[in-house]
């Protein structure tokens, strides 16, 4: 059993068990729920460590009578809330409709089950009944009428523990919901750092790591997708943490739309870390009877530093957030868009096509200007109709040809969005979000469609359901703005338009998936706007950034590893000079970088040169051979690519029989001295040979010493090293 249940006279204890973590809270005399501990396995109850004492200006509830020592402002709890003298950031505030903000939750019962719970029209981690359970624990406010379902995934083997929520109004009143989290973790004690991944567009996801002091330090995202600037993705870590040492803990948000994450250390040096919806713009009216289901937060930890962090992330992503066999091979693609822009018809793609066959390329994308009147990204968003003018004929004619060189078939689309100048916004511009009164905000010249209204999205995938019927094998799903007016015309209250939004669009993308079981789709945000669990629960790949530069491709993608699979990471090659910043590499570096992803290309195939045509075809051999490795493998990080002259990395099958080692050089200048890097993950006392040059290696030399950095003159240099395990 992985959850535990154990009593005493007047206290009862919930326990969950991973492999290697323990998670455990504690009903106490008064009906609150505290948390007693997470962190490396352990047995026992953990009570000793709350320490009762007499906090002054701490309040007290008004049945612990005139014992000053209980004080929700200073015990550890699950799931805190406003109301209760808790002076810190709390997980849910409500607000009574006399005004009154507070809300006093206490134990009813719980139950455990096998299997994994689901949440009503939101993603959330599947599992078997024999991988898992769940725990769901009832808490109820008496007065108001207010329950709330405490939800507890546990993934054993992973050392994964999921969190969500589910509200209901069973009294006679409306409750407003003015703040919701599904995930708290309240700590003792600790000396931290958190680490999180911000950035911009084209810069997405570059790890900061910040020391935990007194006050409150919160990321979160206010524009309705989880945003380039902030990914919701938190860890938590001793001061002294790195890679294969120390303790950490993560939170991870299933969950595509706004979001806030917070830690705090109060008063007393305790520490406070959660997760959940962002208060902006948010206010749910909750009538009688009805419920609010809150998306789910993967937590997990490691006694054994970053690494062990991230592999039981990306294994629980991979195998039980991603919905496509984790055994399929993503196809290696050929996209049209920087290769031809705007400036294409059916004879452009035909000619692609037959070189991306001569290259070995999987599957050719048509992207963004073959639909309405979109010759540019002023016009034609909503029109979802074939421009037949523009190809020269029928797209089910175009996608037969292609189909007969033996290629799927891929194409754009950007359904959440309109253009002003479209069939569609003249005949209904109360489908967009923005206010009647009011000049809306544009954004790449465009307006957001209203999600929140079921009518909506009925007729828009109405429209995208003919064309897929084409015979699409791929869509490229795009989001190229943030929301910014917060305004339908159809909302009763406006408070509740971002989070209904997101549920159409879940609505959306779950009806496709049961309408066409064999359609690949990938996510999309002006690149890496909306790379999180959330999205990768219907899209099993994210393009990871627009920005395809290789040398900045490195951090990106090194962010991107601490939470997310390299399998799920859109990655291509583009010519050079680059689009973004106009550096210039080789394909040797471009090419190595982008196969720790979904390996595609970003390209014109015609204006290759012979050498460049053999080293590609040379490149998706290698992938081939490697692929699986790559997606299935365990992944460490070798160096930090915003410190280190050389970024290295590994991919190490399962059984250490193998291994892939790349390196990219990003600094050089005269007389250099030598650089080693350290190689984890490999078999202790085992020796493994390179292919690269035929020699021996010693697996505890590697980790302890370092392989040696080849030196070659000249800027920006990749190496991808293959290690076998030497049997004799």
């Amino acid at each position: 059993m992985s959850i535990e249940c154990t009593k005493t006279e007047d206290r009862t204890f919930l326990t969950l068990h991973t492999e290697k973590t323990t998670y455990q809270m504690m009903v106490d005399p008064h009906g609150a729920l505290l948390h007693l501990y997470y962190g490396k396995r352990a047995m026992g109850t953990m009570e000793y460590l709350l320490i009762w004492r007499d906090r002054g200006f701490s309040g007290n509830p008004w049945d612990a009578g005139k014992d000053r020592t209980f004080s929700l402002d200073s015990l550890p709890q699950e799931y805190p809330t406003s109301g209760t003298g808790d002076f810190r950031a709390t997980a849910l505030t409500v607000e009574e409709d006399n005004g009154f903000e507070g809300c006093d939750l206490r134990y009813v019962s719980h139950e455990i089950s096998d299997g994994k719970y689901g949440l009503p029209g939101l993603p959330a981690m599947h599992a078997s009944e024999s991988e898992s359970q769940t725990l769901t624990v009832h808490l109820k406010d008496h007065v108001s009428g207010l329950e709330v379902d405490l939800l507890y995934g546990v993934l054993p083997e992973l050392d994964i523990i999921t969190r969500a929520a589910i509200i209901r109004n069973t009294g006679d009143h409306t409750l407003t919901l003015t703040k919701v989290l599904s995930a708290d973790l309240d700590f003792l004690t600790g000396d931290y750092d958190v680490l999180t991944f911000c950035g911009r567009y084209g810069m997405e996801r570059n790890l900061q790591r910040t020391p935990v002091d007194h006050g409150e330090f919160r990321i979160l995202s206010r524009r309705g997708a989880s945003s380039h600037q902030y990914n919701p993705l938190v860890i938590l870590a001793d001061h002294n943490t790195t890679e294969d040492t120390g303790e950490c803990y993560a939170m991870e948000f299933v969950y595509s739309g706004s979001f806030q994450a917070s830690v705090e250390k109060d008063q007393f040096d305790q520490v406070r870390l959660q997760m959940g919806l962002a208060e902006s713009k948010f206010r749910y009216p909750l009538g009688p009877g009805e419920t609010f289901a809150v998306p789910e937060t993967i937590l997990s930890f490691s006694g054994d530093g970053l690494e062990v962090l991230s592999q039981n992330l990306m294994d629980c992503v991979r195998l039980h957030i991603c919905r496509r066999s984790s055994s399929l091979a993503h196809p290696v693609l050929l996209n049209s868009w920087e290769g031809c822009y705007f400036d294409f018809d059916g004879n452009t793609i035909r000619d692609m096509a037959r070189q991306a066959k001569d290259l070995g390329v999987d599957l050719l994308v048509m992207d963004d200007g073959w639909f309405g009147n979109r010759n540019d990204d002023t016009t034609g968003l909503g029109d979802w109709q074939v421009n037949e003018e523009k190809l020269r004929g029928s797209l089910p004619a175009l996608i037969a040809d292609v189909h007969d060189l033996g290629l799927k078939f891929g194409i754009w689309f950007e359904p959440e969005m309109v253009s002003e100048d479209s069939d569609l916004f003249r005949a209904h511009p109360d489908w967009a979000l923005a206010s009647e009164d009011r000049r809306p905000i544009r954004s790449r010249y465009q307006l957001v469609l209203d999600f929140s209204r079921p009518d909506v999205v009925d007729q828009i995938f109405s429209d995208v359901c003919k064309v897929l019927d084409m015979g699409i094998d791929y869509i490229k799903w795009d989001f190229n703005r943030s929301i910014a007016d917060v305004w339908s015309h159809a909302a009763q209250h406006q408070g509740t338009v971002l989070y209904n939004y997101i549920l159409g669009l879940y609505s959306f993308l779950e009806r496709l998936r049961e309408r066409y079981p064999d359609l690949l789709i990938e996510g999309c945000s002006g690149g890496g706007g909306r790379f999180d669990a959330g999205m990768l629960y219907y899209t099993p790949q994210i393009w990871g950034s627009d920005n395809t530069d290789a040398v900045d491709r490195l951090k990106i993608q090194y962010g991107t590893s601490f939470g997310y699979p390299i399998s799920v990471v859109g990655a291509h090659v583009s010519a050079v000079p680059n689009e973004q910043n106009g550096r210039i590499t080789s394909l040797d570096v471009r090419g190595t970088v982008a196969m720790s992803g979904s390996f595609g290309f970003e390209l014109d195939p015609a204006t290759l040169s012979d050498e460049d045509r053999q080293t590609i075809q040379e490149q998706i051999a290698f992938f081939r051979e490697f692929e699986p490795l790559i997606r299935e493998g365990r992944y460490y990080r070798l160096s930090d690519p915003a410190k280190d002259p050389a970024t290295a990395w590994l991919f190490v099958s399962r059984d250490r029989s193998i291994a892939l080692l790349n390196i990219v050089t990003t600094e050089t200048f005269c007389n250099m001295p030598n650089q080693y890097i350290r190689v984890r993950g490999l078999e202790p006392g085992a020796f493994y040979r390179s292919e690269r040059n035929g020699h021996v290696y010693p697996a505890d030399g590697l980790r302890n010493v370092g392989y040696p950095v080849p030196y070659e003159p000249g800027e920006y240099r990749a190496y991808q090293i293959v290690l076998r395990k030497v049997e004799d």
